[in-house]
């Protein structure tokens, strides 16, 4: 007897081991990392950084976010003054008695505000009407000439700038689209024009459809003296068409539209063209039509308006760029307004492909010398030139060193001065912006705002005085008044996170890696839990974007919150963001080394990145590493749990590109060549899903426009030929980005790495949810 218990024994001991209970995660874990996420955090922030609305006379005001609700102030940069843009407590009273509503001075119901010249009246929307009040006599009254904007007002046309119309520079006509032809309505009669007749369904004027984005706000670009219109007409007559079905009760509706792929033969082409206004007559310009191009991304509206067009004051001619379908060809032209006849001036052919900054495009014309300032990266860094228009040669190289310029803000063409954005000079962190003054000779350069970290910077109208914001991921921003040499005119605000960290918040450690050639450095953020126990192993999360036209950090300024990253600390893991090598911003050497292959996606970064982090904190555990990313990041999700299976080992994949043969024809031509001259087939994710070993979620919405769901299905597929287990989260009627189901999916994703990473289990439907600021409230 006894025999048979010692024997039992060691069975009792295995099923004992086997029995112990699993870890759990309650609603209050997952109310602790909510308290984290984007609104939930921002809110606790006061005196955050400006964005001023620039006046006409130089003054700006901008509403300031403090901790008992808001206050609007009104900077003169010229006399050096901050004040109150008007009395808080007097308008919240003289509002009450005029609505019968109660209002708070320092909860105002509005936003915005409109401010006269001599700070004479203010203007604001609040209870469903427009007011004027007169702060010297605290007089209000309601504004019928100017009726409150309804979400309808904002989508319809005739509404100045702000639906599908483009206004002219005198504010006189505005210019839209109706029935694929562009007509102007005069802004004061209402009167309406048909500028041309001859647009039909798929080869009409001025239209926007870029295949992944489109809207019916007409692309063009009035000419200073409001005479003349340079647009396009868009043929997609023979391009290959998208089709997406909703999902509701009765048959599904169908969205049919143009779309085309890599490798096409048929792709939009725009023949340019040049419109005189008081006489309707439509000027071809005297060249074939060009591809659907531009040199900033993929679309060619991405600018705001029109790309790569710029007209001289006079409108008589019309600088432009001509961009190759594989964006290896540049061609600068010059068209006579009248005539359409066009000069060739000058091109680029780069071996890769050619952008023309991050953010602007950042060539000009300027006719008063017959010059051009051209933006290049043919020394292998970003860097602008000076062109004689009349020769087409290079007259010098006006910025050189190792660092690039992202945006040229102005230009000053009597003085010969370029002000402009750079990154690369800063040895703490290479994507830490400075704004940066030069002379079209390459001389006189200086950094006008020397402070360490990001800076952003906004322009007066006259371009004298700045307002530079700058931070860091560590440190929160400060917001001066700078006049144009640099010098700090005046302080405006200095962030007070005193709310924020009184919640435990942390800021996230700034990391610098090797590359995984071991040579080239490399940067990112690593988030821990508040409660960090360093003795303690925990899990390691990454989140990737890997571009090629943006990374996983985005901002380098400072933020309360960036998506998830802290929230999923909280729960206990450790997460980075590393910008890998083939994100923008760095060397030209930098950005293309995986041209050619996508789907590299920085992964040999990530995992070489994450390995020297666990060396230097111990308490990151690297046989349970997870990775999650949308987009292009859900591309390099399932590329990664299929391409390194062993370190991987739980991935969330959200609407990702997996094949880019069947994403849109401008991005994957861009970023990995024509098809002709690339290996698709080989970058494609299906075919790696035969190597999955550990857990996968994929996610898409079966409306996504962008990145059509037959991406995501084609790995299903793939996965279920294999006989490969997996999970799968569907959006019906959701775009690329989810909308609505954006928090189920933050906490389904949240469930997928407590419950396959931390081995734990997590509450029961737990719901997220994002509490509204209620300095913002629009009561």
């Amino acid at each position: 007897m006894l025999k048979i218990v010692l024997t039992a024994l060691p069975i009792a001991l295995l099923v004992t081991a086997y029995a112990q209970p699993q870890p759990v995660l309650t609603a209050k874990d997952y109310e602790q990392a909510q308290r984290f996420l984007g609104p939930n955090a921002e809110q606790l922030i006061d005196n955050g950084p400006v964005r001023p609305n620039w006046l006409p006379d130089n003054r700006f005001w901008y509403r300031n976010l403090t901790a008992s609700g808001s206050e609007f102030i009104l900077v003169d940069p010229a006399k050096g003054t901050r004040t109150a843009a008007f009395d808080t407590r007097k308008l919240a009273s003289t509002l009450v008695k005029a609505t019968g509503k109660t209002y708070e001075a320092s909860r105002l119901p509005f936003q915005r505000i409109s401010v006269a010249p001599n700070n004479q009246s203010i203007g604001f929307q609040a209870g469903g009407k427009s007011w004027q009040y007169t702060p010297q006599s605290d007089q209000l009254t309601a504004d019928t000439t100017n009726p409150p904007m309804t979400s309808a007002d904002e989508q319809r046309p005739g509404r100045g700038d702000s639906g599908n119309e483009v206004l002219s520079p005198d504010k006189k006509r505005a210019a839209y689209i109706r029935d694929y032809n562009l007509w102007v309505r005069d802004v004061k009669t209402g009167a309406e024009t048909q500028l041309t007749t001859d647009g039909i369904k798929d080869f009409g004027y001025a239209t926007d459809n870029a295949g992944w984005k489109s809207s019916d706000r007409a692309i063009l670009a009035w000419s200073p003296d409001s005479k003349k219109i340079a647009t396009f007409k868009q043929d997609q007559r023979q391009v290959s068409d998208m089709y997406l079905v909703t999902t509701n009760v009765g048959k599904p509706t169908l969205k049919q539209w143009k779309y085309p792929f890599p490798g096409d033969s048929v792709i939009p082409t725009i023949q340019r063209v040049i419109i005189e206004v008081d006489n309707p007559k439509v000027i071809t310009l005297q060249i074939p039509p060009d591809p659907h191009r531009a040199t900033l991304s993929d679309d060619i509206s991405s600018s705001g308006t029109f790309d790569d067009v710029h007209w001289t004051e006079d409108g008589s001619q019309l600088a432009f760029v001509s961009t190759s379908r594989d964006h290896k060809q540049e061609k600068v032209r010059l068209a006579d307004a009248r005539t359409g006849a066009v000069r060739e001036v000058f091109d680029e052919v780069v071996a890769t492909q050619y952008e023309s900054g991050w953010g602007s495009i950042n060539w000009r014309y300027l006719p008063k010398t017959n010059e051009f300032i051209w933006f290049s990266e043919r020394d292998n860094w970003g860097h602008l030139y000076l062109y004689d228009a009349t020769t087409g040669k290079v007259k010098n190289q006006i910025t050189t060193g190792d660092f690039v310029v992202t945006r040229l803000l102005k230009v000053d063409e009597s003085k010969r001065m370029l002000y402009f954005m750079a990154v690369g000079r800063q040895p703490e962190n290479p994507y830490f912006a400075q704004f940066c003054q030069i002379g079209f000779d390459g001389k006189n350069f200086a950094v006008l705002t020397p402070e360490a970290g990001n800076h952003q910077v906004s322009l007066s109208p006259d371009g004298t005085y700045f307002v530079d914001t700058y931070s860091t991921p560590t440190v929160p921003p400060v917001s001066v008044v700078r006049s144009l040499t640099g010098k700090k005119t005046l302080m405006l605000e200095k962030a007070d996170i005193s709310r924020l960290t009184a919640t435990g918040w942390h800021a996230p450690t700034p990391i610098k890696l090797k590359a995984h050639d071991g040579e080239t450095d490399i940067y990112g953020l690593l988030y821990t839990p508040t409660n960090l126990d360093p003795a303690k192993k925990y899990p390691v999360i990454d989140y990737i974007y890997p571009g090629p036209q943006g990374g996983s950090v985005g901002n380098w300024g400072f933020s309360a919150a960036r998506k998830d990253n802290q929230a999923l600390a909280e729960l206990g893991f450790i997460v980075v963001e590393i910008e890998g090598t083939s994100n923008p911003l760095r060397s030209k050497k930098f950005h293309d080394m995986s041209y050619g292959n996508m789907s590299e996606n920085t992964l040999p970064d990530q995992v070489s990145g994450i390995r020297q982090l666990a060396r230097q904190y111990a308490y990151m555990d690297t046989s349970r590493v997870g990775i999650w990313g949308h987009s292009g990041g859900g591309f390099a999700t399932a590329t990664a749990m299929f391409k390194y299976p062993d370190f991987f080992k739980v991935g969330i994949s959200e609407s990702g590109n997996h094949d880019n043969r069947n994403y849109e024809d401008d991005w994957g031509e861009r970023y990995d060549g024509l098809t002709a001259n690339s290996d698709y087939e080989a970058h494609a994710n299906q075919n790696y899903a035969k190597n999955l070993k550990g857990k996968l979620m994929l996610a898409h919405g079966m409306m996504d426009n962008n990145v059509p769901p037959s991406n995501t299905l084609l790995v299903v597929e793939a996965l279920a030929k294999a006989n490969k287990d997996y999970d799968l989260v569907l959006f019906p009627n959701a775009a690329h980005g989810f909308g609505s189901y954006s928090p189920y999916m933050t906490r389904r994703r949240w469930d997928y790495f407590v419950k396959n990473l931390l081995g734990a289990e997590p509450p029961h439907e737990f719901k997220i949810e994002m509490k509204a600021d209620p300095r913002n409230a629009m009561r």
